[in-house]
């Protein structure tokens, strides 16, 4: 049996649990004994009966329970089973938290970015915590599956690699659904033509949601430089984002407008500057496509290149991920494509983690 506590329960963990709940047959050794968000927590009791998941928000707001992370830590970590807390937060300082619940035997899921890409000495303190599991059902794991490619089996995969001992020669991928989308719409094969200028491509994404509010901050390539840090580290590189070759490809002199709004509205002065980009490839025959690239003997970053109509990346559609490696025993590439965003595919990515660490406690 294991106890699963979750903070944050917004798009993804409202999900989670709704995933949880419709599956409560084969989840029946997953027990939510702890939710909780911004406003209000709700904590079982001494016993760890499961938490009702079909009205978990009714019951969320009956408690006027103000949250307390050291008390709802505290109470995981008394669990008489192996306990699990299960991040759904972007919190820089919540991921801070973690070697401080990994020394409390407290396992962790979560698809926050900041602890995996955030300091290496982070980085390195939670799986050095982490990494040596006993099997005694206390001695705590974690799994981050989620913070590059939502559900898609990128890290696992990646993790694969490394264990079997094969040599990664290079990681590359479209690593932002944003992005994909964007450029996917933007820059298509030699025969094809635009869906729009760039600014107006980027105010249909922005208006069906596929942006962040401001889209600098997808535009600027900081979410895709921390996929590509995570990769590189599992990889067993020392990535950092500080020194991290990052393209920023909103325009400069837009990068410190006061707002949202007023970059929307400069934009559209610099589709000459794109458009001139797109052009080029064109004549190349090629299209543009925002990637990351993990390369342990060159120069790893996020930058804005060109691929032949023939290659996998100018073929994608709408705004999926997709990601190759290239190694010693794959020469030729192993590719992963899909959805790599939103909350269906990122809540099935926790889960997924949530059952491995099911598996390993009860050595099955």
């Amino acid at each position: 049996m294991v106890n699963v506590g979750i903070i944050g329960c917004g798009f993804v963990g409202s999900e989670l649990i709704a995933q949880l709940h419709a599956t409560r047959s084969s989840a029946r050794r997953l027990k939510v004994v702890a939710i909780a968000n911004i406003d209000t927590m709700n904590l079982s009791d001494k016993e760890y009966t499961p938490l009702h998941l079909t009205n978990w928000e009714s019951d969320l707001a009956k408690t006027g329970v103000k949250p307390n992370l050291d008390e709802f830590i505290n109470y995981m970590a008394a669990s008489p089973d192996h306990a699990v807390i299960v991040d759904c937060t972007a919190s820089e300082g919540i991921a801070n938290m973690y070697p401080s619940w990994l020394k409390k035997d407290l396992s962790i899921v979560t698809p926050n970015k900041k602890a995996f890409s955030g300091p290496l000495s982070l980085f390195k303190e939670i799986h050095l915590l982490s990494a040596n599991y006993s099997g005694n059902g206390r001695t705590p794991l974690t799994y981050h599956e989620s913070t590059v490619g939502a559900g898609l089996p990128v890290l696992s995969t990646l993790v694969d690699f490394v264990k079997t001992g094969d040599e990664i020669i290079t990681i590359e991928g479209i690593f932002s659904g944003t992005l994909s989308y964007l450029f996917n719409n933007y820059s298509t094969t030699a025969s094809g033509s635009s869906k729009g200028s760039f600014s107006e491509i980027v105010k249909v994404a922005k208006d069906l949601g596929y942006t962040e509010p401001d889209p600098r901050d997808d535009l600027n390539g900081m979410d895709v430089a921390r996929k590509v840090t995570i990769c590189g580290r599992l990889a067993g590189l020392d990535l950092d984002l500080s020194t991290l070759n990052v393209e920023n490809i909103v325009p400069e002199s837009l990068r410190n407008v006061a707002t949202a709004d007023e970059f929307m509205s400069r934009l559209p002065d610099f589709d000459d500057h794109f458009a001139k980009l797109n052009e080029e490839a064109k004549s190349e025959g090629k299209v543009l496509r925002y990637v990351g690239v993990v390369d342990p003997k060159g120069s790893s970053g996020v930058k804005l290149m060109k691929y032949p109509a023939t290659h996998p990346f100018a073929g994608l559609q709408g705004s999926d991920n997709i990601i190759k490696f290239t190694t010693k025993y794959f020469p030729n590439g192993v590719i992963i494509q899909g959805a790599g965003a939103g909350g269906p595919p990122t809540a099935y990515g926790i889960f997924s983690d949530l059952s491995k660490i099911q598996e390993r406690v009860e050595g099955f």
